[in-house]
């Protein structure tokens, strides 16, 4: 039993011929999109650098200019560069948009495995406050503009290639690869040969009603950790399968600790129980709030975390910012400061009310 790293040192040499590629492949390559490969993979669909190729280019960057990378997903692209499994797969169509304007964050990635299949990674939220304000515009708006960002660039990459597609990503990203998928015209639908959703949030009734959802359903393939909270949000239909953790609570939403044992996850039979009580309790709380509410309480947040400087959440929850989140708390409108607080509130009354939260 190991990580992703173990699962790469022990079937990294095999080709797609010797193992077909499985839902840990999905996971690897769903951790790819979040490198940051800005302005050194082809961004169209007509040019493509192989993988290992695009993994040195983006090692051999200086300190200054490798973006806001994980040690994790260094040692990631080290191991990618020199695996014969990964390191011939196609590269193309790297996209990321940012635009605070519109509280958009995408990225997406397209993969030729080399078995005639294309495989359309998205990124989940960085650790930017676009992004981070984008999932909660989730909880109140139909389609958040990354979704159709990412339905775009499905019905893009089906134009350019043929045959059988794969989508997949990991916490937003999984949300954006179903959503995609979904939004498809019906021949596109039927190229789809997977959807891999690792750990994403679900969805509101505009999605959950539309013919493409229920269609993809048994192509669907959704895994969350035992303690899982962002993948239990919002509505989802189908089952899914639960993964072992190397680490504990929120953290193991974190795809770098998921078990893996041969060429699968280690699976559990259920989710954790302070999981599911939280996420009961999260929904109670949301549905107690009307969508004006939401997005009141969202863009009052928003104000506050995103004024000075601060561009990524750590930043904005450092004790520096303080300051200016005092000054800003002060120029809110009448009323919504109050509005906050009472709708936080709600949320330690919902999770009081939840059997076993322990509150």
């Amino acid at each position: 039993m190991g990580d992703l790293f173990d699962y790469l040192e022990r079937r990294g040499g095999l080709t797609l011929e010797q193992s077909p590629l499985g839902p840990v492949d999905a996971l690897i390559l769903s951790a790819l999109a979040y490198v940051p490969v800005e302005g050194l993979v082809p961004a169209d669909f007509g040019r493509t650098l192989p993988l290992g190729r695009a993994a040195e280019r983006c090692l051999a960057l200086p300190a200054g200019e490798r973006g806001r990378r994980r040690p994790e997903e260094t040692r990631l692209l080290a191991v990618l560069a020199r695996s014969p499994r990964f390191s011939s797969m196609g590269l193309t169509g790297c996209r990321t948009r940012r635009d605070p304007e519109r509280q958009l964050q995408f990225s997406a990635a397209a993969v030729l495995p080399g078995d005639g299949s294309l495989f359309l990674a998205f990124r989940g939220t960085d650790s930017t406050l676009v992004g981070w304000k984008e999932d909660l515009n989730m909880s109140f708006l139909d389609a958040v503009p990354a979704q159709l960002e990412a339905a775009g660039y499905a019905r893009e990459a089906a134009r350019a290639f043929p045959g059988p597609l794969l989508l997949g990503g990991h916490s937003k990203g999984g949300n954006l690869a179903i959503f995609a998928g979904a939004s498809c015209p019906a021949p596109v639908r039927d190229r789809i040969r997977a959807i891999y959703n690792f750990d994403g949030p679900g969805f509101g009734p505009c999605l959950l009603s539309r013919p493409g959802y229920p269609e993809l359903l048994s192509r669907t393939h959704t895994f969350v950790p035992q303690f899982s909270l962002v993948g239990m949000l919002l509505d989802r239909e189908g089952p899914c399968a639960v993964v072992a953790s190397g680490r504990s609570g929120l953290l193991q939403h974190d795809l770098y600790s998921w078990q893996i044992q041969g060429d699968g996850f280690v699976l559990l039979p259920e989710t954790a129980p302070l999981s599911r009580c939280a996420a009961q309790a999260v929904r109670a709380w949301l549905g107690e709030l009307s969508p004006r509410d939401r997005e009141r309480m969202a863009d009052t947040l928003y104000a506050l975390l995103s004024s000075g400087s601060a561009d990524l959440v750590e930043e904005a929850l450092s004790p520096r910012h303080l300051p200016d989140l005092l000054r800003a708390a002060g120029r809110l409108p009448e009323g919504d400061l109050e509005h906050l607080a009472a709708s936080l509130a709600g949320l330690v009354r919902a999770a009081a009310r939840t059997p076993s939260c322990g509150i």
